[in-house]
Formats: C-alpha cells, sequence, structure tokens
C-alpha cells in the first residue's frame, strides 16, 4: 500500500548559517538540505480507532488535526507529523474514517500489527495515537463501558517487543475500565521505556482567569463542579482536579480512599463536611449564583470523594452550567482559588476542544517526552474506576457507596511541568470543510 507524506514547514537558520555562506546557490543548497532534513524528521504516525464516524467522535477530533493542523495560541497551526497508517476496530460502521484516509491516501490496514509495521515485519513507525472512544460497545452493571483500548494497547506493546524498539503512545480518555489493566498499562510503558500520554482535553483548555497553581501551592482541599453523569464524562472532571492538585506542596502522593454517593445522602454528606460545601459555593458565587443553587437546581446528585494519603482531601459534584470549574482551599488565603474552564461566553466549537491536546501530543512524537507525568493518567484512571465499583458490593446497589481503600495507588512525585493551557483568541466557529459531503 502507498505511503502518504505531507511537506514540511519551512525551516528556520541560524545567523551563524546565514554569515558562512557566499553567493545564493550556496545558501540555496543550505535551504535545500535543512528542508529535506526537516522532512525526514517528521514522525509518521499510526492511529489505532475504535470507531470514526459522525463528525463528534473523538478519532474524527484528533485525527483530522493531525493530518489539516490545529489552533494554538489564537493562530492555526500545521501538522508536524505525518499518518501513514490507520487501523479502525468497527470499520464498517465508520463511514467518515473511510472517506477521510481515502481522500488523504491514508492505508487502512486490517490489523493493529498490519498498521504499526505497514504491513511488514517490523515497527515501521514513529508514534501511536490509539484512540479507544465512541462505537458500540456494551455496559456493564457499573455503568462501564468496555472499550477495547487494553486490548489494542496490548496488540501495539506486542509488536514493540518483537521489533525490540518501542515509540511514544498517545490514549485518548482514561486507559482502562478496570484498574488491573490499566495499572498494566502504565508497567508496560516503564518497562519498554515510551512515554505515554492521554487523558481528558479539559486541562489544556481555554481558562478564565487564564492562570496556573504554582507548584508547592498549601492546597488543603478540593472540588471540582461539572458534568460528571457517567463514567466518561466524571473521567473529564478527574483529570481536571489532578491536574491542579498534583501542584500542591510536597507534590503528588497517591491516593488513599474514594468514595461514591448519589442521591440527596449527597448533600447530607456535604453538609457535614463544610469545607466541600465552601468551595462549591465559591464556584457558584463565579458564575453570580445564589448560595445553595446547586441543591436546588442538580436533579440527580453525585458527589465523587477522594482522600489523599497526605491528608489533603477533594470532591468532584456533577452540575450543569458551569463548565468544568475548580476551587481550592489554598493555606493563607481567605479566598478560594478557581478557575474555570468552558462554559464563559464567547465563540466556542466542539471541534476546537482538543486544539491544545493536540499540541502537546504532537510535541511527545517530536521530543519522545510527556507533556506531564503519566503517574497523573494513571491515578485519574484509578479514582474513576473504584468510584464505579464504591456504588456496588455483592452484586447490590447502594447509593451511598462504600469508602474503597487504595493502598496500591501510592504513586508519588513532583511535577515541574508549566502551564500547558490553550490562550490568545479562540478559533472562529465556522464548519470544518473536507471538500467531500459528511
Amino acid at each position: 500500500m502507498t505511503e502518504h507524506h505531507h511537506s514540511a514547514a519551512t525551516p528556520s537558520f541560524t545567523r551563524r548559517e546565514i554569515l558562512g555562506v557566499s553567493g545564493t546557490a550556496a545558501l540555496a543548497g543550505i535551504a535545500a538540505r535543512a528542508s529535506s532534513a526537516a522532512a525526514e524528521k517528521r514522525p509518521r504516525i499510526a492511529c489505532i480507532v475504535t470507531y470514526w464516524a459522525a463528525p463528534g467522535s473523538h478519532a474524527d477530533w484528533i485525527i483530522t488535526k493531525l493530518l489539516d493542523g490545529y489552533w494554538w495560541k489564537g493562530a492555526h497551526t500545521p501538522s508536524r507529523v505525518d499518518v501513514v497508517s490507520v487501523y479502525i476496530h468497527q470499520l464498517q460502521q465508520s463511514g467518515l474514517g473511510q472517506k477521510v484516509c481515502k481522500s488523504k491516501n491514508i492505508p487502512v490496514f486490517d490489523t493493529v500489527r498490519e498498521a504499526l509495521t505497514l504491513g511488514g515485519k517490523e515497527l515501521a513507525v514513529d508514534g501511536v495515537v490509539l484512540v479507544g472512544e465512541h462505537g458500540v460497545y456494551h455496559d456493564n452493571l457499573k455503568g462501564q463501558k468496555y472499550y477495547p483500548r487494553w486490548w489494542l494497547y496490548k496488540q501495539v506493546t506486542q509488536v514493540f517487543e518483537q521489533s525490540k524498539r518501542s515509540v511514544p503512545v498517545f490514549n485518548d480518555k482514561h486507559l482502562s475500565t478496570s484498574w488491573d489493566e490499566a495499572k498494566w498499562m502504565f508497567d508496560k510503558s516503564r518497562e519498554l521505556g515510551f512515554p505515554l500520554f492521554g487523558g481528558s482535553s479539559i486541562p489544556f483548555y481555554y481558562r478564565k482567569p487564564e492562570i496556573e497553581l504554582e507548584i508547592d501551592t498549601p492546597i488543603k482541599a478540593s472540588v471540582v463542579a461539572g458534568g460528571a453523569s457517567d463514567e466518561g464524562s466524571l473521567f473529564h472532571c478527574v483529570d481536571v482536579l489532578q491536574a491542579f492538585v498534583e501542584r500542591r506542596k510536597g507534590g503528588e502522593t497517591g491516593v488513599a480512599a474514594v468514595q461514591s454517593i448519589r442521591g440527596p445522602e449527597t448533600w447530607n454528606w456535604t453538609a457535614r463536611n463544610p469545607w466541600a460545601g465552601k468551595l462549591l459555593d465559591a464556584v457558584g458565587k463565579t458564575f453570580g449564583l445564589k448560595t445553595g443553587h446547586f441543591q436546588e437546581t442538580v436533579r440527580e446528585p453525585n458527589v465523587c470523594i477522594v482522600e489523599y494519603r497526605d491528608g489533603t482531601k477533594a470532591a468532584i459534584y456533577s452540575a450543569r452550567g458551569v463548565g468544568w470549574t475548580y476551587a481550592g482551599e489554598i493555606a493563607g488565603r481567605a479566598d478560594p482559588a478557581v478557575v474555570s474552564m468552558l462554559g464563559w461566553p464567547g465563540p466556542y466549537s466542539q471541534y476546537h476542544a482538543a486544539n491544545a491536546f493536540e499540541h502537546w501530543l504532537v510535541e511527545m512524537m517530536l521530543t519522545r517526552k510527556e507533556p506531564y507525568n503519566a503517574e497523573r493518567l494513571l491515578l485519574s484512571t484509578g479514582i474513576v474506576s473504584f468510584n464505579m465499583e464504591s456504588n456496588w458490593e455483592n452484586g447490590r446497589y447502594l447509593a451511598t457507596g462504600r469508602r474503597v481503600e487504595t493502598p496500591y495507588m501510592n504513586m508519588a512525585y513532583r511535577t515541574a511541568r508549566g502551564p500547558l493551557f490553550n490562550t490568545g483568541p479562540r478559533p472562529p466557529v465556522i464548519p470544518y470543510i473536507r471538500g467531500f459531503e459528511k
């Protein structure tokens, strides 16, 4: 099958290179060599996806930006990678993906292995993008959807092992419904020595105000309010939480316990834990809502309670109308720190929601460095998994879930990352033009 390559961006030259060359012909020669070298350095990416159909599918959001560029820091940025192969698990249901690949001359392979080896025997790409989101997959009683992320990821790592070489891997959303599978996936990345990145795009989205907490901020307690009615939407909220709390004084220490409470008992627990009520009210105040707004308006209340090993506390509330908003109680400050993602007036298009996510995906493929510690992705995955387990015991559902102790979620690390979120003018809200009908 043929492979498709995009043209490289115009290279830049150092002052020394320019001053050391006499004549336009010599300068042109350097330009040609630099352009050729730049083209050779463009990572070749294999995309492994579950489903690529409606324009709202994550595969469409992510892969088309790898093909056509993305909006970063107020301007359109051309892609710096080449998508050279695709595997689609639910291929027959993915008419849009088939059309895009055909229009871009990208081969669609029958297996994960062929996509990574380009039909050969050895690993033949420089990076893997795994989008195991959307498609027709069944749910279990706990409300977890069985996307085959671990199954696909395992096939990827088998090619790495047999080729005795590994490349960066991006995994959209949480690693798995299962802690055991997620931990295996993380451990395999450390064993084979490849960068692992993924999770939610929301921590990378535009913020109001445009601030990042300083590293070693003395956070005592945190609340996140946002859509958290099911496993998938809860993960977005958990990943927002982790993006902030990992910056606390002393760094991340891991999670000691997780608990899920659903229904009216949500507000009884809040009354017994005034730190949570105070932070939730701070979220409402930021949006001009009256005290007690959420207690009066949320039809199906629920709270995910997170206890960290260093004593830090956190709670995630399901709420509408406030985007994804973080509120943190910080020692020595009279008022909570409140930062919102989405939900503010201004142009917004779902297609552009993951632009900053794409930027750091591409950066990892170019630099082989994780944009943030992969332990964060593992912790976020674990919190969601054990939250979903909390309401179930011996086949019985309990609205007031049991407190699940998690001594194995003891990942400790200190982040050294600066701000990763998008800034500047937002992209124009215009239809995405493909050159063919949907």
